[in-house]
């Protein structure tokens, strides 16, 4: 006979049971109110509803219209811009009269022809699963290519793949290659993992079968949160005491040594964004040809192709100085892992890490041509490629055919003609030579003063082109006397050059004189904080200034890491930020929650300064104004009671891109394949598609261009960036931001100010050192042309019968700070850098965000302070101390309406029109909660009554 359950017994099993789901239903239910931004964000938010006013309905409040029919349409004009970037932006480093090939059979060696390097990693990365690879770009141009050697390299190179918490694609290879995890320096790996030579052995028959050319591809990878090795060791079994990522490994060399056996014609494709040394590959008597691609993209490695066969002719020049021993460089002792031995572990961070730039102004080319000019090296053994510098396959010849040179401007016009035999383009570059004396403001012997790319030019075609710029450009920054800029007196050399080191013939030097020297207004010092820990003489200070008056005596060096003690100064700059420490005592509380009539899209095309701002500011309650500030992840929230909607932010560098969803647009060539093609106005066609895309994808903002500048050959996100110098990567940054502007997406440019590099990055965020001279000259050089010089054109509904105007309007309106410190303060925490800079002298109108606010030592109290207007992160993640005083209010107000002039000058207002509307659906996620919850109500409430009718049914028993 079956024995009952006791009711005891039943009761230990099922009200467990039931408790369970209610608390897990409960739990489930806070945490997605609580995460909401984040769920939204990952499934999906409810739909925008937007209801116009009587008599509007007809008005054109599609202010940004695509240009192309759809969106499938708009993908291919981006894929098909992907292959015209890559095509200019190719380097020719070396021919040998091989290239264009003549013949069409042709074999691949090296690891990188099966498995290139696309992109970068992080946030920088894009979808390149129908990315075209190398050997199809080469068959696109015609070219047969050996198929046995191409499968040995296809299955050496084969992974298996997976996805991470993020979703985002993870490869898993047989024989590894360096991976960098985000942050993470115990899980990443350097290995350079090039096919053994031995792995060719099958397969060398077939070299005669596919003999016309022996293509030999080399490939680096960078990524977001690591950098690249300065030492292998650990990471190659043919480690050499000394040996780095970017130079050659055994088994690469091994590689070129077998193509050079066996072919009379061998071509070598750099496919790296990073500077590597590629001296015994120019010195190569059996390299016949050298190509530097970067990274191609989605559908670029079509335009390496058509390069090799000649359809293109590549036009590209190097955005890098390109140095013969990476280890000389006057960066290398001074990147990487360095930190205080005094300050330690609390709720500020785990400790403090820094990096000293003791070479000052003197970074890339600037170094290199200023050392050769006063002695200090051998120009020919120390540079393989100047900066500038470019091959083609046709020449061309410059004359001057006028000159202006005055007190505001200097200005240069040059007929470029064609003089080959082939259609091409090329650059011409203007540089100048500033006086200067022993004991004096550091200067560089030669600057970029201003660039032009020609069209298209036929043979015998000719284009005149009109360099200049402002004459104050050639003053330089004395932040130990005058402490502003200074055109100091003297002969000023304005010289048209190939690049940075070769005058062009037949193109005699210009001199413009200063007779007197002159101090500029508009810039003082704001870092001295920072200066401050450099000196002249290595006992006085913590660093020693790198100086042209003795380059080997105060060449850097890397410090003591476990002697480095932080001074006072510095330690107190690492402590918590107390919000009640901060207050200004003369702040009176603004008017919150009025009634003034206003809606957010009557301000635009309004000027920032307009007083009618005030009274929209006036109807928004600090609540509202919170909830926007403190959930900025990828969106700046809604506020339906002025009209504003929310918006969608994404990545990258690369293209349009969601790290945290599977957006993903065309994936673009690295910044430095566009910066290599001098090409401003392509640069804006590029930020144009972009801006469609956007339009073709309800996308209002992107976290992009990166415009950090390559300090070291070995940063990691090197790809993410445009060059060493500042003028070409402002000038290409400023034309994509205004081509976006356009078509109203507007572009965070980023990282705000000094991120160099990865390491250390949000170990309390790494402390970065530098005197105001290069800060000012060197580092906030990109940012401050793209905040100052692109325009863009805003439409709006100028009265009640639906008129349309137009408005030119700045069109740098975001901008991402980054998680390094400015000295010991946090970035985005820099009221010197956030305010004093980028709004007090630059004029910038519009909103500041941090990079991705999770860590202790970037607190919203002080980013609002600073003047950071927006928190990337989530409200749940991040504790907020002051949200009531007169001063968090007040500078709360500041931080809304930046974020307002932004968005309301942007294509996220689209369909918008006065009196208009707004609300939002439910998210699908949360009817499914809702509906969720309520099954799990019945079947709860049904479980009750079950257990209730149980047990008395049993007592009774």
């Amino acid at each position: 006979m079956k024995q009952k359950m006791s009711n005891r017994k039943f009761l230990a099993i099922w009200l467990p049971v039931l408790s369970f789901v209610l608390i897990l239903a409960v739990a489930v239910n806070i945490l997605s109110s609580y995460f909401k931004g984040y769920v939204d964000l990952f499934l999906g938010r409810g739909e925008i509803q937007i209801t116009k006013v009587e008599g509007s309905e007809n008005w054109d409040t599609e202010y940004y219209k695509l240009d192309y029919s759809n969106a499938e349409e708009v993908k291919t004009a981006a894929d098909e811009m992907v292959e015209t970037v890559e095509g200019e932006g190719i380097v020719l480093l070396k021919n040998n009269d091989v290239l264009p090939l003549s013949g069409g059979k042709v074999t691949l060696f090296g690891r990188d022809s099966a498995d290139p390097i696309y992109g970068g990693s992080g946030s920088g990365s894009v979808d390149l699963s129908s990315a075209v690879n190398f050997k199809t770009g080469l068959e696109h141009a015609g070219f047969s290519v050996n198929e046995p050697v191409y499968s040995i390299l296809e299955q050496y190179a084969s992974f298996t793949e997976s996805t991470d918490a993020r979703g985002s694609a993870v490869k898993t290879y047989e024989h590894p290659r360096a991976n960098i995890a985000m942050d993470d320096p115990s899980a990443s790996t350097w290995y350079i993992g090039e096919m053994p030579v031995e792995n060719y052995a099958g397969a060398e028959a077939s070299f005669t079968e596919w003999p016309d050319a022996a293509i030999v591809i080399f490939g680096r990878g960078g990524g977001e949160g690591g950098d690249l090795a300065q030492d292998m060791e650990g990471f190659d079994e043919n480690y050499e005491a000394g040996q780095h990522q970017l130079e050659l490994n055994f088994d690469e060399k091994q590689t070129l040594a077998l193509a050079e056996a066996h072919f009379d014609t061998v071509v070598v494709v750099i496919n790296s964004s990073n500077v590597m040394e590629l001296g015994d590959l120019q010195n190569d008597e059996n390299v016949d040809a050298i190509l530097w691609i970067g990274a191609p993209g989605q559908t670029g490695f079509n335009a390496v192709g058509e390069v090799l066969s000649g359809n293109i002719n590549p036009s590209g020049r190097t955005s890098d100085i390109y140095p013969a021993d990476l280890t000389k460089d006057p960066t290398f002792a001074n990147f990487g892992d360095f930190r205080y031995s005094n300050i330690g572990s609390g709720k500020s961070g785990d400790g403090g890490y820094y990096v000293q730039y003791e070479e000052g102004i003197y970074v890339g080319y600037r170094y290199y041509e200023t050392a050769a000019v006063e002695g200090a090296l051998d120009y020919e053994k120390a540079v393989v490629y100047p900066f500038g510098y470019g091959l083609g396959y046709t020449d061309f010849s410059w004359e001057v055919t006028g000159q202006a040179l005055d007190e505001d401007h200097i200005s240069v016009s040059v007929e470029v003609t064609n003089t080959g035999d082939v259609a091409g383009k090329d650059v011409v570059q203007l540089y100048y030579s500033a006086p200067w004396e022993q004991g004096g403001i550091e200067k560089s012997s030669v600057v970029l003063g201003d660039f032009a790319k020609t069209k298209m030019l036929a043979p015998g075609e000719a284009e005149t082109l009109t360099l200049s710029f402002a004459t104050e450009t050639m003053a330089s920054y004395d932040y130990k006397g005058e402490k502003a800029y200074v055109l100091e007196e003297g002969d000023y050399e304005i010289r048209l050059q190939t690049d940075s080191h070769n005058v062009k013939d037949g193109a005699p030097p210009l001199v413009y004189t200063v007779d007197s020297t002159a101090v500029l207004d508009g810039a003082a010092n704001r870092f001295d904080d920072v200066s401050a820990m450099f000196a002249d003489e290595a006992e006085n200070g913590f660093a020693l200034n790198m100086s042209r008056a003795d380059f080997t005596g105060t060449f850097p060096t890397a410090p003591a890491a476990s002697d480095k003690i932080a001074n006072d100064d510095i330690v107190a700059g690492y402590q918590e930020y107390v919000a009640a420490d901060h207050l200004d005592e003369a702040a009176k509380m603004p008017a919150t929650g009025e009634d003034n009539g206003l809606q957010l899209i009557d301000l635009r095309g309004v000027d920032y300064d307009d007083p009618l701002w005030d009274d929209l500011l006036d109807e928004i309650a600090v609540e509202d104004m919170m909830n926007v500030f403190m959930n900025g992840a990828y969106t700046s929230f809604p506020i339906p009671g002025i009209g504003k909607p929310q918006t969608v932010d994404y990545d990258g560098p690369s293209g349009i891109s969601s790290y945290m969803t599977e957006l993903s647009c065309t994936a673009y060539p690295s910044e430095v394949v566009i910066a290599s093609t001098w090409n401003t106005d392509l640069a804006a066609q590029i930020g144009e598609i972009l801006g469609n895309e956007a339009l073709a994808n309800d996308v209002n903002g992107w976290y992009a261009p990166g415009v950090n500048i390559h300090r070291s050959q070995f940063g990691g996100r090197n790809f993410e960036y445009y060059s060493e110098d500042g003028l070409l990567s402002g000038k290409i940054a400023a034309a994509c931001i205004s081509g976006a502007a356009e078509k109203g997406l507007y572009a965070f440019i980023k990282h705000f100010a000094l991120n160099e590099q990865e390491t250390n990055r949000v170990n309390n965020g790494v402390s970065t050192w530098a005197n105001e001279q290069a800060i000012r000259e060197i580092y906030l050089k990109p940012f401050e042309i793209a905040v100052r010089s692109p325009k863009t054109t805003v439409k709006y509904i100028s009265g009640t019968d639906g008129a349309v105007s137009e408005k030119e309007m700045n069109a740098c309106t975001a901008v991402m700070s980054s998680f390094n410190r400015i000295g010991a303060t946090w970035a985005g925490g820099s009221s010197a850098l956030m305010t004093d800079v980028l709004r007090g002298e630059w004029g910038f109108e519009g909103m500041s965000i941090t990079d991705f606010n999770l860590y202790p030592y970037m607190s919203p109290d002080q980013g609002l302070a600073a003047g950071s207007d927006l928190m990337l992160t989530y409200q749940s993640m991040k504790d907020i101390d002051d949200t009531s005083s007169a001063t968090a209010v007040t500078r709360l107000r500041a931080a809304t309406k930046n974020i307002l002039y932004t968005v309301v000058n942007s294509n996220a207002m689209n369909g918008i029109a006065a009196g208009t509307v707004i609300s939002y659906t439910t998210a699908p996620w949360q009817i499914g909660l809702y509906i969720a919850d309520g099954v799990i109500g019945v079947l709860l409430i049904v479980g009750c009554v079950f257990v209730i009718r149980r047990v008395r049914r049993h007592s009774k028993a």
